[in-house]
């Protein structure tokens, strides 16, 4: 039954039950009890509904954790403004309708078990506009959680500064950017939730300056809204223009999430980032023993082969099997999400890490969708950004290395691939957190260098990294790519070679025949080689860690000839 089957052309619409309403979408009737139990989405479209800013807290805190910070009233009205109505009037008319006294709800509740400060907006007051008192509240819910060392949750529903407060309102975007940017240099983690709507100098403003970003399935979010954008341009704009799935795409959000999954999602980056995480191994689960037994040597084109074979284990496989959680992070909030680069929030052994990784897939359908493993300069961008929220919440870097390189095309030049990569090997040559990097298959050239500047490099038995590919070599310096065999063995590609010159720190042992064989195994030998550098790593001050990877760097050179070596083994080859 739609709203179109309801009526008649001329004949006034039926009146609708108390017990019944209309989704605004689609027209549907639904019974009010089974909105309810659906958390106000549609089942017949999935639209989902607008909420206040009670039923928000509702669905999002654990049940009776939420005590509210009540903020004295003052004086609302600083231009005497009148258009129709007087200002006041519209005031007192939005606290009655809303039941709330201001466009924010502040508070303290525990979600998951995780206590956090509390900022939700309630359209339903004028719209949810940010003026005087909106900036106060929203900043005192900084300050709450700067005082209290709390994580912040905001919960954002707007349709920009308040007109009827004139520059007034204007100034609140740099008063909340400003309590956010304290927040971020004290540490302290931080989400968004975009939910529709939220438009103007809300989201110009706090609505996305938090750690993480995350868009409510459906909700239109941007700066000007669609009809000034048609007016102003007079272009046709795409049919998913500005909603939450847009800016995933454009890589503007983190993640977008049903209405469910919200609170699930929340409770997990609150265990993620919480300051009181527990570091280093649990008692059930006992360190890998450390041994300083010098890898095999492998014939270096053989190398080439098994670091290549389609069905070995690629970052997914081993954040699925290696890692206890992952919560994926996307986009580098400035104009895509590359899917040749994984990144995101997990946990590995009692450490919360950040995690990076190349990611090829194995089925040709997925291969193509993450490009190879090839990272356009919007991947590098990603990572970049994932090393700052590393950096600003003291967690360790994760790396994980498996591509041919940096994508080769035309739009990755035209975005500034040099730039992008140059950029991130800095920013982890200076990151003052431990970066623990893993050669897991395949290491072209400085696409993958730039996820290997790190305090440890571990190489898989059958991995390697390279200055160009084989084929590549083989073509310039041989005249046929025919010579890569050739050119593999002249490079002396190879875990032994990278472990005798200093560069790996050490070698993780494979299952027989290669990590595709028993890619269970494989996970768990990374798992436990991963985690004896994080328990080693973790005691460390931030003085110590960035003298010793500059020590690090600076012995990678050769003696007359001789390779030297920079760092003992510090994790174990097991055969």
């Amino acid at each position: 039954m739609t709203r179109s089957s309801m009526t008649t052309p001329g004949v006034p619409a039926p009146r609708v039950p108390a017990d019944w309403t209309s989704c605004p979408a689609c027209g549907w009737l639904l019974y009010r009890k089974r909105l309810e139990r659906e958390l106000h989405v549609c089942p017949e479209c999935d639209a989902h509904l607008r909420l206040g800013a009670r039923a928000r807290i509702d669905q999002l805190v654990d049940p009776g954790s939420f005590t509210e910070t009540v903020f004295p009233q003052r004086d609302g009205d600083p231009l005497d403004f009148t258009d129709l109505r007087a200002y006041p009037d519209r005031l007192r008319d939005a606290a009655h309708r809303s039941g709330e006294s201001e466009a924010v709800v502040v508070g303290v509740a525990t979600i998951g078990g995780a206590p956090a400060a509390l900022a939700v907006m309630d359209f339903g007051f004028l719209g949810g506009s940010m003026g005087v008192e909106v900036g106060r509240r929203v900043s005192g819910a900084a300050a709450l959680a700067l005082e209290r060392g709390l994580p912040l949750v905001a919960v954002c529903a707007s349709g920009g500064a308040r007109m009827q407060e004139g520059v007034f309102s204007l100034f609140q975007m740099a008063r909340v950017s400003e309590a956010f940017g304290r927040l971020r240099e004290a540490g302290l983690f931080s989400v968004c939730v975009l939910t529709d709507p939220t438009y103007g100098g809300v989201s110009a403003s706090f609505a996305t300056l938090a750690s993480v970003l995350v868009g409510e399935r459906g909700a239109h979010v941007g700066f000007a809204g669609p009809r000034v954008v048609q007016e102003t341009i007079r272009a046709e704009l795409p049919s998913d223009f500005q909603t939450a799935e847009f800016l995933l795409a454009h890589g503007l959000v983190d993640r977008v999430e049903s209405r469910a999954e919200l609170r699930p999602l929340l409770a997990r980056l609150l265990a993620l980032h919480a300051p009181d995480r527990p570091r280093g191994v649990p008692d059930d689960e006992p360190a890998a023993a450390a041994d300083d037994t010098p890898p095999l040597d492998s014939d270096p084109w053989e190398v080439v082969q098994r670091a290549r074979v389609v069905e070995r284990p690629t970052t997914l496989d081993y954040l699925h099997t290696a890692f206890d959680d992952f919560v994926e992070l996307h986009g580098d909030r400035a104009f895509g999400d590359d899917p040749a680069l994984i990144g995101g929030v997990a946990s590995i052994g009692g450490h919360s890490v950040v995690v990076l990784g190349h990611e090829k897939g194995h089925s040709v359908r997925e291969r193509v969708a993450h490009e190879f493993g090839m990272p356009h300069p919007e991947g590098y961008r990603k990572a970049l950004r994932l090393l700052g929220h590393a950096e600003t919440h003291s967690l360790p870097v994760v790396t994980l290395v498996d591509t041919p390189g940096a994508h080769p095309g035309p739009e990755a030049e035209e975005h500034g691939q040099s730039h992008a990569i140059a950029e991130i090997i800095m920013r982890s040559s200076r990151l003052r957190v431990p970066v623990v990097s893993v050669v897991t298959g395949e290491g072209g050239s400085g696409g993958a260098l730039a996820l290997c500047t790190s305090d440890r490099l571990l190489v898989l038995e059958n991995a390697y990294l390279s200055v160009i590919s084989p084929e590549g070599c083989a073509a310039i310096l041989w005249r046929t790519a025919t010579a890569a065999p050739t050119a593999a063995r002249a490079m002396r590609l190879g875990a032994a070679h990278l472990y005798r010159s200093g560069i790996a720190t050490s070698v993780v042992a494979e299952p027989p025949g290669g990590a595709h064989t028993d890619p269970a195994a494989a996970a768990r030998l990374l798992r436990a080689a991963v985690r004896r550098e994080l328990d080693e790593l973790a005691g460390q001050d931030v003085e110590t860690l960035l003298a010793a990877r500059s020590r690090r760097f600076s012995r990678i050179d050769v003696d007359d000839g001789r390779p030297v070596r920079a760092l003992q083994p510090v994790l174990p080859v097991e055969r």
